[in-house]
């Protein structure tokens, strides 16, 4: 038996599908852990193999094939090292979301998830079957029970390992970020292992999978829920945990990264979550309109930070509308953080578009259509740029404009990601402020000035809507906690208002559901985990309902 045994925590960065890529980047960190860390076993992702969430993917037999021969190739590199990572397991017309522990050749131990979660933005009933069963094994005198992710969310899997006189738990996860799960990962740590006294490995995965985002934040906890290791949130690596077997087994006290504060772990949530959907999607770089107001002003900063100023370009496209100050704050901006700035007027193809329409438009006065065609005008340019360059159009809508439906479809909507989509609007001003911490990124002007589409003339947000500090409050309620019109009432805020606003959010799913993805980061986010109808009769704002 070793005095000490050496476990690498490997938060990989993987992609779906990518199969061959995985397995090779996996194979890397296993040689790295064992050469250059001196580690006996090295941990790797729920569903490593694959990527997570593989989806549909996992019914195609050719993908089947692809992680029957990467099974064979990463056991045959487990030579000196243990290796614990997840796979897809097929059996006889099943699938399970299995862990396997490899070494020499040998597979040591293999389990089967028990709980799948079916919530949110998980659906992991529609593609396996649960396990049945605990799995402990002795590793290098150490006593090992294994687990994947939800099998913590219930008290069974843990109790039943504890019973089979296991004395670590080592948990693989794919485990999504948002704004409050660090901490949540803890309680529910201590609420259903730490009672059975087995000391916890959790192991989660990093980066971005179209919507979502994962932290990685790997831990240990010991036997009485202190924490003894923690990796950095959203960086990929190995960092090493020890323990020394015996009775009792115990934890050597390790590092611990810093967790950020709220609002730089969502900064650096939007910039990971970026890079990673251009660089996945092998985009050279991307484009943005740049208005000369926040949310442009804060994505155009998000994407500098996530691939550097040379490949992204801002486009200013000023109108009849446009002030004086949008364009120069604009201008500042761009020269700010160094990127490629054009200007160029949209007046002549909405002109020409207005006049194309003079005679089907006969007798009606100019209204939001006339609005639309100037954002559908911005929406042609953008896209013709992405389309003859390569580069990836990225949207600058929030949160509080797609609930409500204040942004036009085929117009400032068109794009191929929207990285501050989940983000509310006085979440956006909070990361502009932020950001300007680190360095002048967004001149102090386009954070102070009010709100404007900027699409008829002295046109403000306000006009249309509630204040963002009343709105907000009132979407949050209604989409991330699902109260109803008199729970949010309650709070404190205006009954007509609060129907309003939710009237409006039923009213506008359609637009929502033509949106392009964004990074989830709140426990509720459009996409995944937002499946409302677009045809319904229910109505949240009306009086009766």
């Amino acid at each position: 038996m070793t005095d000490t045994i050496r476990i690498a925590l490997g938060q990989l960065n993987l992609v779906v599908g990518d199969v061959s890529g995985n397995v090779q980047a996996m194979i890397e960190a296993a040689n790295t852990a064992r050469d250059e860390l001196g580690a006996h076993l090295v941990v790797f992702p729920e569903l490593s193999v694959t990527g997570y969430p593989p989806e549909d993917l996992l019914f195609h037999r050719g993908f089947h094939s692809k992680v029957d021969r990467a099974l064979e190739k990463i056991a045959d590199a487990a030579r000196g090292i243990g290796i614990l990572f997840g796979y897809p397991e097929y059996e006889e017309g099943r699938i399970y979301n299995s862990a396997l522990l490899v070494r020499d050749g040998n597979v040591l131990a293999n389990y089967r998830k028990r709980c799948l979660p079916n919530y949110g933005v998980f659906d992991e009933k529609r593609y396996f079957t649960p396990g049945s069963e605990a799995c402990v094994i002795d590793y290098m005198g150490l006593k090992l029970g294994l687990a994947i992710c939800e099998d913590v969310w219930e008290p069974e899997p843990a109790r039943d390992c504890a019973d089979a006189g296991a004395s670590l738990l080592v948990v693989i996860n794919g485990s999504p970020y948002d704004t409050g799960r660090p901490e949540s990962r803890i309680e529910t740590l201590n609420r259903h292992v730490i009672p059975t006294n087995m000391a916890t490995v959790y192991l989660n995965m990093v980066g971005g999978q179209d919507e979502l985002l994962f932290d990685g934040s790997s831990m240990v906890l010991d036997g009485s829920g202190k924490l003894m290791h923690r990796a950095p949130m959203f960086e990929t690596g190995l960092t090493v945990a020890e323990f020394k077997p015996g009775e009792p087994m115990t934890c050597v006290q390790g590092e611990l990264a810093p967790i950020p504060e709220k609002i730089a772990a969502i900064y650096q949530a939007l910039v990971l979550g970026t890079r990673d959907y251009v660089e996945k999607h092998r985009f050279p770089g991307v484009v943005l309109g740049l208005s000369g107001g926040i949310d442009s002003g804060l994505v155009l900063a998000i994407a500098v930070d996530a691939l550097g100023a040379d490949r992204v370009r801002a486009v200013m496209m000023p109108s009849r509308y446009t002030a004086g100050m949008s364009c120069e704050d604009a201008q500042e901006q761009a020269a700010l953080l160094g990127v490629r700035y054009d200007v160029i007027p949209i007046e002549p193809i909405f002109q020409a578009t207005v006049d194309a329409l003079e005679e089907v438009f006969e007798g009606r006065k100019p209204d939001v259509t006339e609005e639309n065609i100037q954002a559908r005008s911005r929406g042609m340019v953008l896209m013709a740029i992405s389309n003859k360059t390569g580069v990836m159009l990225l949207t600058t809508g929030n949160k509080s404009e797609m609930s409500v439906g204040y942004a036009t479809l085929y117009g400032d909507m068109a794009g191929g990601f929207a990285p501050i989509k989940d983000c509310s609007k006085t979440l956006v001003y909070k990361l502009a402020r932020y950001r300007n911490t680190i360095s002048a990124a967004i001149p102090q002007r386009v954070i102070d000035r009010e709100p404007s589409a900027e699409l008829r003339d002295d046109q403000k947000d306000s006009d249309s809507l509630p204040p963002y500090d009343v709105l907000d409050p009132i979407l949050e309620g209604f989409i991330e906690k699902d109260l109803s019109v008199d729970e949010i009432t309650a709070l404190g805020y205006d009954h007509d208002t609060v129907g309003r606003v939710l009237e409006m959010v039923k009213r506008n799913e359609y637009k929502r559901r033509q949106a392009p993805p964004g990074i989830r980061i709140s426990r509720r986010a459009f996409g995944r985990d937002w499946r409302y109808p677009i045809t319904s009769g229910f109505g949240p704002g009306r009086s009766g309902d």
